[in-house]
C-alpha cells in the first residue's frame, strides 16, 4: 500500500510539473533549485524512455481525471477501493509503455529538477 500511495503522489507531482511553469510565469520567480554535487541522472534517460514517459503521463493523467470524478461521487466506504483501482490502472498505463513504475517515477523526479528534461517532456506532450 505504501508504494501505491507513493505512486499516486508522484503521479500528482507529474501533472503538477507541467502546470508549474505556467503558474510561475504569472507569479513571482520560483525559488532556486539546488543542484546535486554530482551530475544528475538526466544523461541516463534515453530519448525512447522520454517518449515512453510522455505517453505514460498522458495516459496516467486521463486515468487520474476519470477516477477523481468517481471518487468525488463514491460513498465513503468505496473510496479506498477506488483509490486502489486507480493506482493499479495508472501502474498498468506506465508498464504498457515499457517502463517500470520506478523508472517512470525517476524520470518525473529528474524532470522536476532539470529544466532540460522537463522541456523535452513538455515538447513530447504537445
Amino acid at each position: 500500500m505504501k508504494s501505491t500511495i507513493g505512486f499516486c503522489a508522484m503521479t500528482l507531482a507529474a501533472t503538477g510539473l507541467f502546470l508549474a511553469p505556467a503558474i510561475h510565469a504569472q507569479t513571482q520567480t520560483p525559488p532556486p533549485i539546488t543542484k546535486p554535487d554530482r551530475p544528475g541522472p538526466a544523461a541516463d534517460i534515453s530519448e525512447q524512455k522520454l517518449d515512453a514517459a510522455a505517453k505514460a503521463v498522458k495516459n496516467v493523467s486521463t486515468i487520474r481525471d476519470s477516477y477523481e470524478q468517481k471518487l468525488v461521487k463514491a460513498p465513503a466506504d468505496q473510496k479506498a477501493k477506488l483509490a486502489d483501482e486507480a493506482s493499479d490502472a495508472m501502474a498498468k498505463a506506465v508498464k504498457d509503455q515499457g517502463l517500470s513504475v520506478e523508472e517512470y517515477t525517476n524520470i518525473i523526479e529528474v524532470a522536476q529538477a532539470d529544466p532540460v528534461v522537463r522541456n523535452k517532456l513538455l515538447q513530447r506532450l504537445k
